[in-house]
């Protein structure tokens, strides 16, 4: 059996093999960036109205002019407008180009109208005020986005902006998920006394579909003819493959024996964890697989702790770690690495970590009351409220 630290390093130091794709732009949401994207041009590309009111000249403003004669409008859409006489105004609308002679933007707000004449209200004005100046935002050229970042919704606007219509990503592995047991029934079947509809695979593919993996779903019964025959196809199929159950020491946990028969070397079986502490690791002919306990809070800690990390950083992506305190003392004496489950909250900045009572590693009703997991060290004995522990999220 091996620590934490030694399971997760092994894990890392097999990757997959990445490469790069083109996929549209609205696809690219969780994917990892394969190059840099650049400004086609000054952002924003002229100095550009921030507030709906009049563009002045802050000469006239400066010699104590203060009633300005409307001379035009400028909008949005339209260039060319130019504010040439001195104590005249344009009219803007936020978004619109600055008039060229203008250099200050008053607010409507700040503004008295009397006929074609609007009176400023305010002496609190300064050169390009409401003002969104050109290139304040990013140069020419500039590097807007790096590789290596996970690609979230607040990214897609600014590719676009740019003219990005197809973004390069690092490519992803086939997986296979594989549940194993007699007792598992589709979830939509109606399981008989004795049954129960199988989870665990969902749980794993909507863990991944987060970093845009696509996932191909199968079963496994444990008493089944042909298991090894099935297992050797899949892996046929599949760059990766995660199985769930079937890999602890009962009669008919025939997971590891299959796979070593696959020729997947085992490069360990069981983590001095808990829960999980039955997880299999291996690879082989280019295949690099996972086999999981069966327990769903053993697969969801096993998940978030080892598999996003390892597909994340096998694509060149930064991870973040976080941490978390406890609010309240905490006693764990166990000889493992234990996974506490949390439901955490923030205060002035410091995530603040509750323990979640749960029923155990079956328990997979108690995660909706959880934010994820608190590492805590094999004896840690009294935790005390106020110390800091590494914290899994899981959501």
């Amino acid at each position: 059996m091996i620590s934490v630290k030694e399971a997760l390093d092994i894990i890392l130091a097999h990757p997959f093999q990445s490469g790069t794709e083109q996929v549209g732009l609205m696809n690219a949401v969780g994917r990892v960036l394969s190059g840099s994207v650049f400004a086609d041009r000054d952002l924003p590309p002229y100095n550009r109205v921030a507030m709906d009111g009049i563009a002045v000249r802050f000469e006239d403003l400066s010699k104590g002019l203060r009633k300005f004669k409307v001379a035009g409008m400028a909008i949005a859409g339209i260039s060319g407008i130019e504010l040439d006489q001195p104590g005249t105004a344009i009219e803007v609308m936020t978004g619109a180009v600055l008039p060229s002679g203008a250099d200050v933007v008053i607010r409507y707000e700040d503004l008295k109208h009397e006929g074609e004449y609007f009176i400023v209200l305010s002496d609190a004005f300064k050169l390009l005020q409401n003002v969104h100046r050109q290139g304040s935002d990013a140069k020419h050229n500039e590097e807007l986005l790096k590789p290596g970042m996970i690609i979230s919704p607040a990214e897609i606007p600014l590719m676009a902006s740019v003219g990005v219509s197809e973004v390069a990503v690092k490519t992803l592995p086939r997986i296979g998920l594989i549940s194993t047991g007699d007792e598992l029934v589709e979830i939509d079947e109606q399981p008989l006394t004795h049954q129960i509809r199988t989870s665990n695979v969902y749980a794993i593919m909507a863990g991944l579909k987060e970093a845009g993996a696509v996932c191909s779903m199968y079963h496994l019964g444990d008493r089944d003819p042909e298991f090894q025959q099935k297992l050797d196809d899949i892996l046929s199929k599949c760059d990766v493959v995660i199985l769930s159950g079937g890999v602890s020491k009962g009669k008919l946990d025939r997971v590891p024996e299959a796979l070593e028969k696959a020729g997947i070397k085992k490069h360990f079986h069981q983590v001095a964890q808990r829960p999980g502490k039955p997880m299999w690791f291996g690879t082989g002919g280019g295949k690099i697989v996972f086999a999981l306990p069966g327990n769903p809070v053993s697969v969801f800690l096993c998940l978030y702790k080892y598999i996003r990390p390892w597909l994340l950083s096998s694509m060149g992506a930064a991870t973040e770690n976080f941490s978390a305190v406890l609010d309240k003392d905490f006693v764990s004496d166990l000889p493992l690495t234990h996974f506490l489950q949390v439901r955490v909250h923030q205060i002035d900045g410091v995530l603040r970590a509750t323990p979640v009572p749960g029923g155990g590693s079956g328990d997979f009703a108690n995660l909706r009351h959880i934010s994820g997991f608190l590492e805590l060290p094999p004896g840690a004995g009294l935790c005390a409220a106020g110390r800091a522990f590494p914290f899994i999220p899981i959501r």
